[in-house]
């Protein structure tokens, strides 16, 4: 029996299978029922058409950063993230894949000669069209681009051509757009064509997409921060916790629609993913079912809501169009009036922050998750407190949940450690718990973190004395795990 889905979840999508010449229809599937009204469509497009509420320009910055400027591209960043699963080497977002081996070496060496090829170009294609437009030679190369010019690359090496594909142009000469979006209470302003600090980013997927790092949580006042974790109804220690991380994330305020996230939001970037749902999805329908007067004010009104099935349900502001789940994700990039809505309730609305906190805590906070271990034949089972219970510990699974969606390879890792010790339960472990913690670091140490309280690492450091000169440190040292 073979299955095949014909048509999308948004048309008139049905399911068939075929056994020998025979076919038989299944249910077609229904599209998501509209949340919106006709005169719910009216008032929005109506809103959204009045006089000053958005308009795009060239930026404020271009007669010092130049109108043309070098920006990695969207093909070239797909073929980079395409070669690193080639490879099967990984890292966290902030690092660079290593090689693996003398020939990923040679790989590498071919790469990076292209790289710095192509954005040696890129700037010189940048500054003659500013000087033809500006009369001068604008943009002034940054750090990632060479001052002279780099040889030719040569060709690709057969095995890479053969592994990844023929690459595109690693760098372009674009010219960014800024955005003016309009509140009554609130103007907001972005700019697309994002320069991404890596010049080798094997994430980013939409030229226009754009970005805002927000308020950082770090840098909101205490007081502030309390005020809104009681709202949430979470305690002191899952507060300090969620804090911790996001502080590598953003501001309740933060938006991003440039990268493989497609729609992400937050103090610990809820993202809508290719699918138009994911975490954002499931952040805006416990909103939505636990504030609907909230949840009208702050998105309704303004175009944006979520189906019962946590998909995103969004307006064509133009058209008045209601679009959902993929289609909805991909209009939210295309239109930064939609994403300004998200931003503007991270600064203005509470009780839509609330709802991140409480969340984020029903998403990604790891103590609950259930674990099941296999030590000489035996199974344990159980959850992640029955072994990690520092809050050091919980923000370091917290930090690779909230990045990858799953706190991987804690079960190899505790498997390997439980089966080291011949443990008959789960809780034999939790005295190795700065043990397993250090292995599951990612994006940072969270051991070294003086406001979460912390596992007792004198068997640890007893552990890397008694190993080989650096060991341990060593393996760890970029963040691998």
């Amino acid at each position: 029996m073979r299955l095949r889905l014909i048509g999308t979840l948004l048309g008139a999508a049905s399911l068939v299978y075929s056994q020998g010449q025979k076919t038989v229809p299944l249910p077609a599937v229904p599209p998501p029922s509209p949340q919106f009204s006709a005169d719910d469509k009216a008032k929005v497009l109506g809103y959204w058409a009045q006089p000053g509420r958005y308009f795009a320009t060239s930026p404020a910055d271009a007669q010092a950063k130049g109108l043309w400027q070098v920006r990695l591209t969207v093909k070239g960043s797909t073929w980079l993230w395409n070669y690193n699963k080639a490879r099967k080497v990984s890292a966290p977002p902030t690092e660079n894949a290593q090689p693996a081996n003398s020939t990923q070496k040679d790989w590498e060496t071919w790469v990076v000669a292209k790289l710095n090829r192509d954005r040696w170009e890129a700037l010189q294609a940048a500054q003659s069209a500013n000087e033809k437009i500006l009369g001068t030679r604008l943009p002034v190369p940054d750090r990632t681009i060479p001052t002279a010019e780099p040889p030719v690359p040569g060709p690709i090496p057969d095995a890479l051509l053969a592994l990844a594909g023929d690459p595109p142009k690693f760098a372009e000469a674009v010219v960014p757009m800024e955005h003016d979006v309009a509140f009554d209470d609130i103007t907001l302003q972005y700019q697309d064509n994002i320069r991404v600090s890596n010049p080798r980013y094997p994430y980013y997927r939409f030229a226009r997409g754009v970005n805002s790092e927000g308020v950082a949580v770090k840098e909101m006042p205490t007081d502030r921060m309390d005020h809104l974790f009681r709202l949430a109804s979470v305690s002191e220690s899952e507060a300090r916790i969620m804090r911790a991380v996001s502080f590598l994330e953003g501001g309740f305020d933060a938006i991003n629609t440039y990268d493989t996230g497609f729609v992400s939001i937050g103090f610990i970037q809820f993202a809508s993913l290719k699918e138009g749902g994911g975490s954002l999805g499931e952040f805006l329908l416990e909103y939505k079912t636990k504030n609907p007067d909230d949840f009208n004010r702050d998105l309704h009104q303004f175009g944006i809501d979520v189906t019962p099935a946590g998909l995103l349900d969004v307006l064509d502001l133009q058209t008045g169009a209601e679009l959902f789940g993929p289609d909805a994700a991909m209009k939210i990039v295309e239109d930064p009036r939609l994403v300004a809505v998200f931003q503007r309730d991270g600064l203005k609305s509470d009780s839509f922050i609330a709802a991140q906190i409480r969340s984020a805590k029903t998403q990604f906070f790891p103590a609950e998750d259930a674990i099941k271990v296999t030590v000489g034949g035996q199974t344990l089972t159980g959850k992640v407190s029955d072994i990690i219970r520092s809050e050091a510990g919980l923000a370091t699974l917290m930090d690779r949940k909230v990045n990858t969606g799953k706190i991987d390879p804690f079960l190899s890792v505790v498997t390997d450690v439980a089966n080291a010790l011949n443990a008959t339960s789960l809780s034999d472990l939790a005295s190795h718990e700065a043990e397993i913690v250090q292995k599951m670091k990612y994006r940072k140490n969270y051991l070294g973190d003086t406001t979460l309280s912390q596992p007792d690492t004198s068997r640890l450091s007893r552990s890397n004395s008694s190993g080989s000169r650096g060991g341990t440190k060593g393996r760890n040292s970029r963040g691998h795990g």
